[in-house]
Formats: C-alpha cells, sequence, structure tokens
C-alpha cells in the first residue's frame, strides 16, 4: 500500500505556472502581483451533506474546486492558486487517481496552481482553499448595493436542486432534462469571466449555493436594503425541466448548489450588462429590483405585482 507522501507525489504534484514554490516543502510560496489584492475562501464538501454516497471521484474533484472558485468568482478574483485538504476513509488509489483528474481539470480550465494540502484518514471531507487576485479597491463585495438598483442572475438556476431529486428518486424527469440537471449538479462552472467582467460594472455580488432567495437575502442584509423580484423574469429552465410545479419552483427559488452570479447594478448599467450577455454567450435575467426597507426583506411578486408567499429560502446547515 502506498504512503500518505508517496499519493501525494504520484496524485498531486504538478508544474506550477505562476508560484514560487509548490508542493514539496512545509509551506507553498507564492508572490501576488503588485497593486492587487488577494481574496482567499473555503468551502468544504462533507459526504452525505454535500454529495451521496458513491458520487464519481472524478466529478467530486472538479466540483471540489470548481464550488470554491465560485466564491472568488462573485468577488471578481482572477484564481492563482488552491490548498486541498481532504479526509479519506482508505487509501484507495483507484478513487484518489480519479479525484486527481477531475481535480486537475478543474485547476487546468481556471489556470490554477495546486500548491499544497494536507490528507488525514477519516469521514470522507474534502476541503479546498483558494486564493485569487483582484486590483487594489476593485473587489466586488455584498455590501456596495444602493436603492434603485437592479437585481440580475446568470445561468439557469435550480438545475442542480433537481437533479439531486432526480438521484434521490423524489421525482421523475425526461431524459434530457435529467442530463442537463446532473451536469449543473456535478460539474458547476464557477462563472469566473462574468465576475472579472463584473468589476467596475456591478455594485455587489454572491454566488448562489445556498439558493437563489437565501443569497440574495445576504446581500439585502450586508447592504440594508430590501428588494422585490418578479417572479416571471426568473429563468425558466427549472421550470420548464419538471413536471411538478411545486418542486421545480422550490429548485428554482431555493435549492441551492447552482454556482451562478446574482448580482446588482445601477439601471444606468442595463445596456452594459445585456452587451455583457451577449459577448460572453451567457444568459444574464434581469429579476428585480433594490429598494429601501427592511434589510434582507424579499417581496416575489406576480405578474399583476401583486406579492407572492415566498417560503423556504435555501438551505442552512444548523437550521
Amino acid at each position: 500500500m502506498s504512503s500518505e507522501f508517496e499519493l501525494i507525489a504520484r496524485h498531486f504534484t504538478r508544474p506550477v505556472r505562476h508560484t514560487v514554490l509548490g508542493v514539496g516543502d512545509d509551506g507553498a510560496i507564492v508572490r501576488p502581483a503588485p497593486g492587487m489584492d488577494l481574496v482567499v475562501s473555503t468551502d468544504m464538501l462533507v459526504a452525505g451533506t454535500h454529495f451521496l454516497a458513491g458520487t464519481d471521484p472524478d466529478a467530486l474533484g472538479w466540483k471540489a474546486l470548481a464550488v470554491n472558485l465560485s466564491d472568488l468568482a462573485a468577488m471578481g478574483a482572477q484564481p492563482r492558486w488552491a490548498l486541498v485538504a481532504a479526509a479519506l476513509p482508505e487509501a484507495d488509489e483507484t478513487w484518489i487517481a480519479a479525484f486527481a483528474r477531475g481535480l486537475f481539470a478543474a485547476a487546468e480550465a481556471f489556470d490554477v496552481d495546486v500548491i499544497g494540502g494536507d490528507t488525514t484518514r477519516g469521514p470522507l471531507n474534502i476541503a479546498p482553499t483558494v486564493f485569487g487576485e483582484v486590483p487594489q479597491g476593485q473587489a466586488l463585495t455584498r455590501a456596495g448595493a444602493g436603492a434603485g438598483d437592479e437585481l440580475w442572475v446568470s445561468g439557469t438556476p435550480g438545475l442542480a436542486a433537481l437533479g439531486l431529486q432526480q438521484r434521490l428518486g423524489k421525482v421523475s424527469l425526461r431524459e434530457t432534462a435529467a442530463a442537463h440537471c446532473f451536469a449543473a449538479l456535478d460539474r458547476p462552472q464557477p462563472r469566473v469571466e462574468l465576475g472579472l467582467a463584473l468589476r467596475g460594472l456591478a455594485s455587489a455580488a454572491i454566488d448562489v449555493s445556498d439558493g437563489l432567495l437565501a443569497d440574495i437575502g445576504h446581500i439585502l442584509e450586508r447592504s440594508t436594503l430590501a428588494a422585490d423580484i418578479d417572479f416571471d423574469r426568473l429563468p425558466r429552465a427549472a421550470l420548464e425541466a419538471c413536471a411538478d410545479a411545486a418542486l421545480a419552483r422550490n429548485a428554482l427559488l431555493a435549492g441551492g448548489d447552482d454556482y451562478e452570479l446574482a448580482f446588482t447594478a445601477p439601471s444606468a448599467r442595463r445596456r452594459d450588462i445585456e452587451a455583457l450577455a451577449e459577448k460572453l454567450g451567457l444568459p444574464l435575467a434581469r429579476i428585480g429590483s433594490l429598494r429601501d426597507g427592511p434589510a434582507g426583506e424579499i417581496v416575489l411578486r406576480d405578474a399583476g405585482g401583486n406579492p407572492m408567499p415566498v417560503g423556504r429560502r435555501g438551505f442552512d446547515h444548523f437550521a
């Protein structure tokens, strides 16, 4: 059986591109470019909480890094480096090799150096930490929104949650719809290019991980504002994929695991954002607006402008 250090050397030691010293010492050495701030984030993935037993390790490797890079995207940061700590029940080299393939495929796709980490025996748990660069003072935050700003969301929120429901046997999707939902669940695409383009354009941003309404609520709380959301302006992909209207609505509004970006911008920048959507080939839906009101309040409105029940907003580990 291979030792811990042999496994690291075989599967996790790769050439680096923008790192002074990578894997192999007690610590890595990185050098941010002059005039750049360093953005740091970590998201843990725990078996049974964030992914199902038996999840394809290649897909898990991709997702473990991608969901962390999504946090950098939300702050307008260029991904640069990652550390990966993992607890593994056993040294299953076939599993580890597949996980490393997926991890480094994501690292290659988003120009990230994996510069170290840690392994130990224990219940399956993956905990990457990622580092990105952003010009000083230009990071997007949750606190920058203003009353009158418009509210936008990228892509197709809700599909990943439907994919999970399909895997759990709680819904039966058509074959094509199921394939799209599984792709969204297993291999999320962090919106790095969008995040970089939103610097100087958006006033606030967040990635959608716990549920669309829940994460929009975090922007509202930090910016001490309320929001009106037009239900008919929300992306329709989840609603069209699933015949169970109530389940589809919940997936769209509160399902989470989307890793799309929700962001705000002044109405004067609407044409710029529409042009950006066309340039990136990425749907950007204008779904509402911000106003003065109780911090965090969300009013969901129907086509006639009437309030609709909101219900569950999203996922909370300790609720």
